[in-house]
């Protein structure tokens, strides 16, 4: 029986194929940090919707040139990571 990570591994290689992205590398590890940060700072179906957004603003700035897919995928996870933390902090507060 595989574990979860080699099944999320397994899981990802597939959808990159089907995607035709097999070039691509993704940081399993950071994906699912943001989105506990997201479930757990903002509400819990954050978490998808997050990811998701961040994903499709690196690829915009990826696929435009404007940089790497490296880059732009960890400026928008620390983007969206920021975010979602200050926005806990932010509602705790009421400001």
């Amino acid at each position: 029986m595989k574990s979860q990570d080699e099944t999320l591994e397994d899981w990802c290689r597939a959808l990159l194929q089907a995607l035709e992205l097999e070039d691509v590398e993704i940081d399993i590890n950071e994906v699912l940090a943001l989105a506990g940060v997201a479930a757990h700072s903002v509400v819990r179906p954050a978490a998808p919707l997050t990811t998701f957004i961040a994903g499709f603003a690196a690829g915009l700035a990826s696929g435009s040139g404007q940089t790497t897919d490296a880059v732009s995928m960890a400026a928008a996870l620390g983007i969206a990571r920021k975010l979602a933390s200050d926005y806990a902090a932010t509602e705790v507060s009421g400001t």
